[in-house]
């Protein structure tokens, strides 16, 4: 197994860390590709979603607030006929085209 490993892709949990430096000195970086330099990869969907958390978590405020406005003009078929003659009132044209 140890001559047939490229990489391994892992999320950014540090104690992969430490297993990825293990791993290295119990097979010897002289069999592995590159001696091992691409030996871990780091999970890129895993990074992402970490980008997103924390994209997410400074419009969270936002995100409610829009959510909340959805609700109330959804609540009723009246408010949502309402909603829906506001571009006529602000003479507005909707383009669905």
């Amino acid at each position: 197994m140890d001559e047939k490993i490229s990489t391994l892709t892992l999320d950014n949990c540090s104690t992969n860390d430490k297993v990825i430096t293990k791993l290295l000195k119990k097979i010897g970086k002289s069999k592995l590709l590159l001696d091992g330099k691409l030996l871990h990869m780091r999970c890129a969907a895993h990074i992402l979603n970490l980008i997103v958390k924390d994209g997410l978590e400074v419009i969270k405020d936002s995100i409610a607030k829009i959510r909340d406005s959805v609700a109330y003009w959804t609540a009723t078929p009246k408010r949502i006929e309402k909603f829906e003659g506001l571009p006529n009132m602000l003479e507005l044209s909707w383009n669905t085209s």
